[in-house]
């Protein structure tokens, strides 16, 4: 496994971080974009987990595709670190968090395009990296994620405990290259980082 380390991140980016960290506070006991659990270790479960996948790889060029963006993370956390170097798409079917995601977006100015659908009806997204957390099994998340990837696509899926058995159930279905990068913010969680993805 890798060592993964959190890069330095700039003023201007923590100060939005700060101001999503509020919203998320302020709209959660309303439509529960994160749980009450998460809620009291906001920042280490979701804002600090969500910048370690930002910094997993970082792309000269997009779009990057978040796939079932929930509470926007780690979809709205990637808008922030990346500024308006790159376009973000947050795709997620609930419209109640689309409504949450469109409020960050305006109050915070991100470069971020939300689409309200199930990410099997959409149209191809042609993405540079694909994220998703905490959506589906690593099998699952690459037939979701294939459609919309070009070739030289990057996959950054963080998984918990169970991810070795993920990575050898997927192996049945797919070919791919994976490096394992440890998480700083939980010590049994993994992000996979995939490429040359093809079926088996």
């Amino acid at each position: 496994m890798t060592d993964h380390r959190q890069k330095i991140v700039s003023r201007e980016t923590q100060d939005v971080l700060e101001q999503l960290e509020n919203l998320v506070r302020k709209w959660s006991p309303r439509i529960n974009i994160v749980s009450k659990a998460s809620l009291r270790d906001l920042r280490r479960r979701h804002i600090e987990d969500s910048l370690e996948i930002a910094n997993a790889h970082r792309p000269e060029t997009g779009p990057w595709l978040d796939i079932g963006s929930g509470g926007g993370f780690p979809g709205l956390v990637v808008a922030a670190c990346m500024g308006h170097q790159i376009d973000v798409v947050l795709v997620e079917s609930d419209a109640r968090k689309c409504a949450f995601l469109h409020t960050v977006r305006r109050e915070l100015g991100l470069n971020v395009r939300i689409i309200n659908e199930r990410i099997e009806r959409i149209p191809p997204i042609n993405a540079h990296v694909i994220s998703a957390r905490a959506v589906a099994s690593l099998s699952t998340l690459f037939n979701l994620a294939k459609p919309h990837a070009r070739e030289s696509c990057h996959y950054l899926f963080p998984k918990g405990r169970t991810w070795r058995e993920e990575v050898l159930a997927a192996r049945e279905e797919w070919d791919y290259d994976l490096d394992v990068l440890d998480s700083q913010t939980d010590e049994e969680s993994v992000i996979l980082h995939a490429q040359n993805l093809n079926r088996a």
